[in-house]
């Protein structure tokens, strides 16, 4: 059965989720935060194999999360670095380190996030820098943008009405 295209929807979980929901795409581009770039590097560290390694690699550059580079011209090889919208995916990625040490880790943590000036292990959270506040679902509400189509809207009332009967 052929997966449905998501990268036309309304929603931009559903967009963004087209460009890395694949949990490979996820773990190469953690590798590539790490600073891996070379296939070789992301094969050894992920143990993939070479055909799904190369096929992630093509859609992460195809998506624009990741910019090939030559760097050997006989035989040709590439390096595979971040771009700006590839960078645009830390917060994600941090996220889920958070998510997953919080619940799925009852052994303790095997990743932190750590302050570089002082080493203090930090907690990430989604900030308002114009309001200075953590932002959350309690204190927040998703409203339809100028985009949404009816199906959009309708999904956004209904999910803002449940919250606040839930919040009554």
């Amino acid at each position: 059965m052929k997966r449905r295209d998501l990268s036309e929807e309304a929603c931009p979980i559903a967009r963004s989720l087209e460009r890395v929901g694949e949990w490979w795409s996820l773990l190469i581009m953690r590798d590539a935060f790490h600073g891996l770039r070379r296939f070789d590097e992301f094969q050894k560290s992920l143990a993939i194999a070479p055909n799904i390694l190369s096929r992630r690699l093509a859609t992460l550059v195809e998506n624009g999360l990741l910019e090939k580079r030559a760097y050997s011209q006989r035989p040709p090889r590439y390096e595979y670095h971040l771009t700006e919208a590839g960078q645009g995916l830390a917060p994600v990625l941090l996220s889920l380190l958070h998510w997953g040490n919080t619940y799925f880790a009852p052994e303790g943590a095997s990743i932190t996030l750590a302050d570089r000036a002082t080493g203090r292990v930090v907690t990430p959270v989604l900030y308002d820098l114009e309001q200075q506040k953590p932002i959350s679902l309690e204190s927040h509400q998703l409203v339809a943008g100028p985009a949404a189509d009816e199906n959009m809207g309708a999904r956004i009332r209904r999910a803002s009405e449940q919250q606040e009967s839930a919040n009554e």
